[in-house]
């Protein structure tokens, strides 16, 4: 794959970069003014992962997210004002205000949802391959995961079952170093996630997360290789989230002040953009018109959000899968 791709897709690129930062930083004041409902994690700092993932896969390919699962949700196509309602506890948010920060469901575009729930990602991702290849479709199956879950079960079971059976998975570590506060250097004597992959003799690959086309170029090849049946890749993206947590966390004391300036320094939509205007000045002006058009994107789904109605009382038990006997 050509190191930069045309320009249509550059652009793509960085408008899905800016729509996950801007809604996040929205997300962001709107949970100081009280108006998200319960936990919110975002995925500053991390854009680079979810935005050149996903610029790979169909509508109907799947998706499979975490705790942190915004970006991933965006960049597969949910719009910002399903994803604001959504935290705003709104019957127009993606999962009607019943899911919240993390159960974002968007199963008409492949958003099969997110989780609290350290690790499940990656079982129901492989079980997204083995149903693709049952049914003899070229749909692949994406599990976006933290360095935290590679220490979880289900992150062996799963990348065993993908090998066993050679489905077309794609299992993406999102490692940016720290479970909640846990160092991941703490927490595991190999500290190498895609050194892992050896061990089910599948592809194991390293990326810099915070270089949106080195996650593309990866990525790519990884679909590539799903959609041809030549099973399934282990993409280990080197990554950082330059917040909390979770909004309301300290931000530091488990890590240092100078770090988290640091990776700063390495702000992904600040690198891709000096990428793009160092080999073509003239693009300054297409990028400044990017920007506002999300600005006002993200600008206008908030409003849409707060302007939006709580969901209906009498419709609790709606959606709810029950069994009766």
């Amino acid at each position: 794959m050509n190191e930069f791709p045309d320009d249509e897709q550059l652009f793509s690129l960085y408008r899905t970069l800016l729509t996950i930062r801007y809604t996040e930083e929205q997300l962001a004041r709107s949970f100081l003014a009280g108006l998200v409902h319960g936990a919110c994690h975002t995925y500053v700092g991390e854009e680079a992962v979810a935005t050149g993932v996903c610029a790979h896969l169909r509508r109907d390919d799947s998706v499979f997210s975490t705790h942190r699962g915004h970006g991933h949700a965006l960049a597969k196509g949910v719009p910002p004002r399903e994803v604001i309602a959504e935290l705003f506890g709104r019957e127009t948010g993606c999962s009607r205000g019943r899911g919240g920060s993390m159960h974002l469901f968007s199963p008409e575009i492949g958003m099969m949802g997110t989780s609290g729930i350290v690790g499940p990602c990656i079982l129901q991702a492989a079980g997204a391959g083995f149903s693709a290849k049952l049914l003899g479709t070229n749909r692949v199956g994406t599990a976006f995961f933290g360095d935290g879950a590679v220490n979880n079960g289900a992150f062996h079971e799963g990348l065993n079952l993908a090998a066993i059976y050679q489905l077309p998975v794609l299992f993406v570590c999102e490692n940016n170093l720290y479970a909640t506060e846990i160092a991941f250097s703490y927490a595991s004597k190999n500290p190498s996630v895609a050194s892992r992959a050896q061990a089910y003799n599948m592809p194991g690959i390293e990326v810099d997360g915070n270089d949106v086309l080195a996650v593309y170029r990866a990525a790519g090849e990884a679909v590539r290789r799903a959609r041809a049946g030549e099973g399934p890749t282990l993409i280990e993206c080197k990554t950082y989230r330059t917040r909390a947590h979770a909004e309301g966390m300290r931000d530091a004391g488990y890590r240092t002040v100078e770090e988290i300036e640091s990776w700063k320094q390495r702000d992904p939509i600040k690198m891709f953009r000096e990428r793009l205007t160092t080999r073509n000045a003239a693009v300054v002006s297409v990028l400044d018109a990017i920007e506002a058009q999300v600005r006002a994107t993200v600008s206008e789904a908030a409003v849409f959000a707060e302007k939006s109605p709580y969901p209906d009382g009498n419709t609790a038990a709606t959606h709810i899968y029950s069994m009766e006997g």
